[in-house]
């Protein structure tokens, strides 16, 4: 079986942030937020919904909306793999010490 490959984001950081700026800039000549997005993403080529994630995205990262910061996310990310590591070496100091206690009573025997 294959591993899914992680694909390179389509848009760069600086295409994301400024889409959302246009959307904050521009909102009052739309009829609404999604109205705006749904606008500019037409101009950028992306999905509305994807425009739409981003932005999100972006005012949770300011405190206007609640839920998980970007920075929070990738502490969550980092902790998650660090506790994968410590998972794999405790198994393997586990079967480790099973291995020589069995050594140990061999010797006994």
């Amino acid at each position: 079986m294959s591993k899914k490959q992680k694909t390179q984001p389509k848009y760069s950081p600086e295409v994301r942030e400024r889409a959302v700026r246009m959307v904050h800039e521009h909102a009052s000549e739309h009829a609404s937020q999604w109205a705006a997005i749904v606008s500019i993403a037409t101009k950028i080529g992306c999905t509305p919904q994807t425009l739409h994630n981003w932005v999100a995205q972006a005012e949770r990262d300011r405190g206007l909306r609640g839920g998980v910061t970007t920075d929070e996310r990738a502490q969550m990310k980092a902790m998650e793999r660090e506790i994968k590591e410590l998972r794999q070496a405790n198994e393997i100091l586990r079967k480790a010490s099973a291995y020589f206690a069995q050594a140990e009573r061999a010797k006994e025997l």
